[in-house]
């Protein structure tokens, strides 16, 4: 959650039976913005929220960030702060009849004066139509809109949606700010966790900065009758470690998968295997990992080591042939391999260049001399004529012209001087000079 009392005022707090017997999170729920942890850049004076609560008005805005941040506490304490009517909705279990009551009942409390502050969480799982329906009524300022998403909004929310309202980013909390959540849960049950220092960085590594599930996991601590605080292992058999946020189809895959490839492009084995291992640990198909690699293979490596390819290809036949656990081994071979190889994207450039040549010139035929001539009608008529077989001249090169002859020679391909591909650009820089040299003689 993210979002709590301050410290003086859970000191002051004598809750009565049924708050007593409310979830440690709603317990800590905050009393103002400034009780919010780990998103000063957005609640603090210089903040936008902060801006906007010191000039009492309320823009629209889509609150984006991770689970467990404090989207939730934000939009109820903006309603309070401006004097908002405050209605909520979670569009995992609202549909259009959901919407039409609320924006009729938000029209009347308008016409009585009262100005309403709609939250709507998980706004992207609400489809395009019926985002759509959102439209007039923040235009006309029925409601202030205030959507909640852990997911990117530029790929799940419409763009006319987007474009009347701000987009506020929560941050993952960090260790300071789940520090300080376990302080206040520790103020309000009058009593220390029972658990080690180490344990405590332990605990706090463990919700991978989400405070809700933080909280959570301290009011198992102390619901659980222990003598002795518990050290870091003891912890983790007591304990479940919180499931990593990853969608194999949303942008916590695509922003991993990014991650791993700049890594085993900026040669650096210790990045690409951390990024690797958190895909497969989440649960990602191993299938998948090893198509990017053998795409890398080819599109960052290229001949710079044509042995990168073999070795991708390898670990695909070893993983299909050991499956997981033991086959994945073959995949960290290769993603090792992969890094640690010379660089080239000369092939990956080429290609490029060559499929953008070849939409260009069209349909011209190659020079007819090194066309092939299976019949009597295509010798009479010049194929293959003068065509000269390169292993019969010297170094075995004709230094023969193989483009169409409407068509410059081009060069698509320009090698590096990394690894392998030094020793091709030597041959292409000899053949180069002795192509020159065959046709100042002819």
């Amino acid at each position: 959650m993210g979002t709590l009392f301050s410290d003086d005022e859970i000191s002051a707090v004598r809750p009565d039976a049924a708050l007593a017997n409310a979830p440690l999170a709603d317990r800590l729920r905050p009393a103002t913005l400034s009780d919010i942890v780990g998103q000063s850049h957005l609640t603090g004076p210089d903040g936008a929220i902060g801006r906007m609560v010191a000039a009492g008005r309320l823009s629209s805005m889509i609150l984006w960030g991770p689970p467990g941040t404090g989207k939730t506490s934000i939009a109820r304490l903006l309603a309070e702060a401006v004097g908002l009517r405050f209605v909520a909705i979670s569009a995992v279990f609202s549909g259009v009849a959901d919407l039409k009551k609320v924006f009729a009942e938000a029209k009347q409390a308008a016409g009585a004066g009262q100005q309403t502050l709609l939250f709507v969480d998980e706004i992207h799982r609400f489809n395009r139509a019926q985002q759509d329906g959102f439209l007039p009524f923040v235009e006309n300022g029925t409601v202030t809109l205030v959507g909640a998403t852990t997911e990117n909004p530029s790929f799940e929310l419409n763009a006319a949606l987007l474009s009347r309202c701000q987009v506020l980013i929560l941050h993952r909390l960090d260790h300071q700010a789940l520090g300080e959540l376990i302080d206040r849960a520790e103020a309000i049950a009058g009593r220390p966790l029972p658990v080690t220092a180490a344990a405590r960085d332990a605990l706090i590594a463990s919700a991978d900065g989400d405070g809700r599930f933080l909280l959570n996991q301290a009011e198992t601590l102390f619901a659980v009758d222990i003598p002795e605080p518990l050290e870091a292992a003891q912890l983790s058999a007591l304990l479940n470690r919180r499931v990593p946020v990853y969608d194999k189809d949303r942008e916590g895959h695509y922003n991993l998968i990014s991650a791993l490839h700049k890594s085993l492009r900026g040669s650096d084995p210790q990045a690409a295997l951390y990024y690797l291992a958190r895909m497969l640990v989440a649960g990602e198909q191993p299938l998948y990992l090893l198509r990017r690699l053998v795409r890398f293979a080819s599109e960052d490596i290229g001949l710079a080591d044509p042995q990168a390819l073999v070795q991708c290809l390898a670990a695909k036949d070893a993983y299909d042939f050991l499956g997981s656990p033991e086959g994945e081994l073959a995949i960290v071979q290769a993603c090792l391999y992969l890094a640690t190889a010379p660089k080239s994207n000369a092939a990956y450039a080429a290609q490029k260049a060559a499929f953008r040549s070849a939409k260009e010139t069209g349909s011209l035929p190659p020079p007819a001399h090194i066309l092939n001539a299976p019949t009597k009608l295509m010798k009479d008529i010049g194929y293959g004529s003068g065509y000269q077989y390169d292993h019969d001249s010297d170094d075995g090169f004709s230094g023969a012209d193989y483009w169409p002859e409407d068509m410059d020679r081009q060069v698509f391909y320009a090698p590096s001087n990394r690894g392998f591909e030094a020793k091709v650009k030597e041959r292409l820089e000899f053949w180069n000079e002795r192509r020159k040299a065959l046709h100042r003689e002819a």
